[in-house]
């Protein structure tokens, strides 16, 4: 079993070398952290549509929940900036240039899941391109969704106590709902990318192994390198001056993304190992 295990694991890592990955890891770490900030003004839009902007600073919560905190807390403050900003082109020409800056960090993810899998794209670029800007609406449609829920959720917990006061002790509980909420959302996002993005078709028993892969090595990941940036954040400032918060926030995100291909690389190879011809 083992050795099973390791022949996998250096089959797909020889296709993430052979298969560009270090590059195509870079393209997104910098194609997601480009789309980020469009797509919460798509997310403010759409909040101050249905008349709560509160919602919108949730889901950028939500977003980073998982994020170590030296990633997270400087990127925080900018986003709260985004998302508490009047702009009066929301509604209008804003939100189309939104979307499609928006749009570019996924068509990234496809071009790396593509080619982790060997799929050859059937689709035009416009059809891809469509695609990419439906997922992003019914992302942010989603998450604002999520994050009513967890707005929600403390209040009716709040009300509960009032009328059953032995319900007081489970408080922990409601604020283990933003972590679970987060959690969720982040594993039905892997499952369907994995599952839908890229050309071909794959069962849930072909990506959940890259999928474990995935969640496993974040969570490592996260927590090594929050580690390594209580010991050496100040280097970041050193070298980039005020571009320290953008660098480190792009070295997490290229980290993960590596990551998320091995992840997709890894599946290919175990697909392949139970081809009869392997």
């Amino acid at each position: 079993m083992l050795v099973q295990s390791y022949l996998l694991a250096r089959d797909a890592y020889r296709r993430f070398n052979a298969n560009y990955g270090w590059a195509i890891a870079s393209h997104i770490a910098l194609s997601t952290l480009m789309s980020l900030f469009p797509f919460l003004i798509l997310v403010t839009a759409i909040a101050g549509f249905i008349g709560s902007k509160n919602l919108a600073d949730e889901v950028a919560r939500i977003l980073i929940e998982a994020w170590p905190a030296e990633v997270a807390q400087p990127l925080a403050t900018q986003m709260h900036d985004v998302l508490t900003t009047a702009r009066g082109d929301l509604l209008t020409i804003g939100v189309v240039l939104a979307v499609y800056f928006s749009s570019s960090g996924i068509e990234s993810v496809r071009i790396g899941l593509n080619r982790a899998y060997n799929g050859t794209e059937p689709r035009s670029w416009w059809k891809l391109q469509l695609e990419s800007i439906s997922y992003v609406i019914l992302g942010a449609v989603a998450l604002l969704a999520m994050a009513f829920l967890v707005v929600l959720g403390p209040l009716i917990f709040a009300t509960a106590v009032r009328y059953a006061a032995w319900l007081a002790p489970f408080s922990p509980l409601v604020s283990f709902l933003r972590i679970a909420v987060a959690s969720i959302v982040l594993i039905f996002a892997l499952i369907f990318v994995h599952k839908f993005l890229p050309a071909g078709h794959r069962s849930m028993i072909d990506i959940l192994p890259g999928v474990l892969f995935t969640l496993i090595g974040w969570m490592v990941a996260g927590e090594v390198f929050g580690r390594y940036l209580a010991e050496f954040a100040s280097s970041y400032v050193t070298y980039y001056a005020g571009l320290a918060s953008a660098m480190i926030a792009l070295v997490f995100l290229y980290l993960t993304a590596s990551i998320f291909i091995f992840g997709g690389e890894l599946n290919a190879a175990i697909r392949d190992a139970r081809k009869p011809s392997a």
